[in-house]
């Protein structure tokens, strides 16, 4: 029987003209594609920003200031976020007297001692002012609204700078109806950022610094130092003022202060002469790491971020530990959770600090009282009294600053070492006195 030929199988030829041709055909559609979306961003980059509305020069309403930025004042209107909370700080307003009561004793007199609570987002920048009970406590100035109203620019330029800081706030504030304004940091003519805040002006001033000569990036811190900051009302005028004329540093305003022999209030229990810090945030921030490596406040508070073909700044102004990612990661190759707890050490030392250095004013007062019940006069105790103003006054820059420590780990720790010093001094030579008697 003769084998059976084998079957020569049919061509394949044609699968791979087809398979080829479906190959081609994708690589074309993914290649317009990518085209188009080139074209797409390039055209939306040419044409940011918007060119909606023409802003006014005297324009504060950040609502219309947002129909050419949408991104900016969309990301600025979740500061009305009342809800976020780190382990020292965030947007809720929680009572910090009820938390720390030594606060009542060391501020006792002060109207700190009433009414202090956690600040929220910028958005309630002057809402919280005017809510506060301290405003029932004292007659505050005008001076008041510098930064808590985007009015007082324009309420400047009206009424000259002197009036408007003298003249009481109850008369002008029915006039003050934004807290934060786009126009505080923006100039609208040209957007180029600005500064729109005399009293820091004449601050760098005082420090020997051109202004004209800022860069950007200088800039970028600049604008916020505006208001964060540690500031004093000079004079029957109220005029408000930075206290640099002999440099940022703590023993710098405090020899500032001596010089001028100013104070803010009177203690109720011991009559020492006082000072209260306010969120001295610049000034910490200039003698830390990030200041010297040319870091602004704006990069990591407000760090750039991609939409589309577009980057902008993100102006949900935050503390960095809710958006490690573009805040911290973008120089900081580590992860996440490495970051936070490198983070939380920090705060949690300084926290630690915080709460000694509180202890030992306390302690420093109590003796002071005991000295006085013993009979000993004012002159007697100034010592005491002086070193009991010192140790408050440094205790304050590092607990009225917003970072608990972090934006100057070292020069926090080292201010808080000195404030335990001068209370335990304080409280050393209260002690003597009642010896002597």
């Amino acid at each position: 029987m003769t084998p059976t030929s084998p079957i020569p199988a049919p061509p394949r030829r044609w699968l791979w003209l087809v398979l080829a041709f479906a190959v081609g055909v994708i690589l074309l559609a993914a290649l317009a594609f990518l085209l188009t979306n080139i074209m797409t961003r390039k055209s939306e980059a040419t044409q940011y920003p918007l060119r909606i509305v023409q802003i006014g020069a005297r324009e504060l309403d950040p609502a219309v200031w947002g129909q050419n930025f949408p991104r900016q004042y969309s990301s600025y209107m979740k500061t009305q976020d009342r809800t976020i909370q780190t382990p020292y700080g965030g947007s809720v307003p929680w009572n910090k007297l009820e938390k720390y009561p030594a606060l009542k004793r060391i501020w006792a007199a002060m109207p700190f001692s009433v009414d202090y609570n956690e600040e929220s987002g910028h958005y309630y920048g002057l809402i919280d002012q005017k809510n506060t009970h301290r405003q029932l406590a004292t007659k505050q100035p005008g001076a008041c609204a510098n930064c808590h109203a985007a009015e007082a620019p324009l309420l400047i330029e009206e009424m000259g700078w002197e009036k408007f800081n003298s003249v009481p706030y109850t008369e002008i504030s029915g006039t003050l109806h934004l807290g934060s304004s786009c126009r505080d940091c923006h100039n609208p003519d040209t957007m180029e950022l600005w500064i729109s805040r005399p009293a820091f002006k004449h601050g760098l001033e005082a420090l020997g610094i051109d202004l004209s000569k800022a860069t950007r990036q200088e800039m970028r811190s600049y604008v916020c130092a505006q208001c964060h900051v540690e500031y004093y009302f000079k004079g029957d005028n109220k005029i408000l003022t930075f206290p640099w004329s002999n440099g940022l540093k703590v023993e710098e305003m405090e020899k500032h202060y001596d010089d001028y022999g100013f104070k803010d209030w009177v203690h109720k229990e011991t009559g020492a002469a006082m000072l209260k810090v306010q969120h001295p945030e610049f000034e910490l921030w200039s003698s830390g790491l990030h200041a010297r490596s040319g870091v602004s406040c704006a990069d990591c508070h407000m760090p750039y971020v991609r939409d589309g073909a577009v980057k902008v700044s993100d102006h949900w102004v935050r503390s960095p530990l809710t958006n490690i990612n573009q805040a911290c990661q973008t120089c900081h190759k580590q992860d996440e959770q490495a970051l936070k707890e490198r983070v939380m050490i920090i705060q949690n030392n300084t926290a630690e600090l915080l709460r000694k250095a509180e202890t030992a004013i306390v302690a420093a007062i109590d003796a002071i009282n005991a000295a006085k019940a013993a009979g000993a006069t004012d002159a007697q105790l100034q010592e005491a009294l002086q070193l009991q103003r010192k140790a408050t006054f440094y205790w304050d820059f590092v607990a009225a600053e917003n970072s608990t420590g972090f934006h100057s780990p070292q020069e926090a720790a080292r201010v808080l070492a000195n404030a335990i010093d001068a209370a335990r001094q304080a409280e050393l030579a209260a002690v003597r006195m009642v010896a002597k008697k």
